[in-house]
């Protein structure tokens, strides 16, 4: 069955590699224990009862399990999580909220939903001669996303996105994951492709997500360029022409001005 790869249960971590080459949503279930990681160049650590939301798990480095750790995952492809996503503007807003904080604090209430949703699933991949098969996969996913939703509303407090919003900054944020910003980061250039203004774009960028359209292309750009940075067989030169700076010069400003040291210094 096709979508038995698209899903996948497990209680250890590893199951999938970081650096895989199919992108896997991965929501963690701390059981027990204590795990340390570094994700969008930002440290956390999760105790039991936290839910940790990753949706691009090669932004993750530095993971460190504590001896009694102990987890529950529920791995799922980008494309399975989009078909079981309900049609709810929230989804944009906590998509948004989770790439710059991953790990939710819950409750022992919301635990104990989580344990459910986990549950159900695992018992649902199992069931391969159910005849609908796909829809009870499909529809067990959907529930445990909503709960998701549910959990982090409860934390962070219900923001209205109009569908119109949601629409822009979907679009917006799909050409960055696509790596435009390597050759454009003028948020003209954005506002152009989406036939808006650049005055729009960012005040809807900044209802969405409280920070402005220049502040995702140049969290994208510089979590790209950290990336290449730790790759030594990489020159300097080559990464700025990558990304078509002007000067390595330039590029060497940029880095600076965003990670606070110089290309040399990061890669030290």
């Amino acid at each position: 069955m096709e979508y038995q790869r698209d899903i996948i249960v497990a209680d250890r971590l590893g199951v999938v590699s970081v650096d895989s080459e199919e992108e896997y949503l991965a929501h963690l279930l701390c059981l027990g224990g204590t795990c340390r990681y570094r994700f969008n160049e930002r440290d956390f650590e999760l105790h039991e009862g936290d839910l940790s939301i990753i949706r691009k798990r090669k932004l993750i480095e530095s993971i460190e399990p504590s001896d009694d750790f102990r987890c529950k995952i529920i791995y799922a492809k980008s494309g399975f999580i989009n078909l079981c996503t309900p049609q709810s503007n929230y989804g944009m807003k906590g998509s948004l909220a989770l790439f710059l904080n991953p790990v939710m604090h819950l409750t022992p209430e919301q635990q104990a939903v989580c344990r459910r949703d986990f549950a159900l699933l695992e018992q649902r991949i199992r069931e391969t001669g159910h005849r609908f098969y796909r829809e009870t996969l499909i529809n067990a996913m959907q529930a445990a996303i909503l709960d998701f939703f549910d959990f982090h509303a409860s934390i962070y407090g219900e923001i209205d996105v109009s569908t119109q919003n949601a629409s822009i900054m979907d679009r917006f944020l799909k050409m960055l994951e696509a790596g435009t910003y390597r050759e454009h980061r003028e948020v003209s250039y954005y506002a152009d492709c989406l036939c808006v203004t650049s005055k729009y774009l960012s005040e809807v960028s900044k209802k969405v997500s409280g920070y402005a359209a220049n502040y995702w292309i140049n969290r994208y750009t510089i979590l790209d360029i950290t990336r290449l940075l730790r790759d030594k067989s990489l020159t300097f030169v080559s990464i700025s022409d990558m990304f078509g700076f002007s000067s390595p010069a330039y590029f060497s400003r940029y880095v600076q001005q965003n990670l606070g040291v110089k290309p040399s210094d990061y890669r030290e």
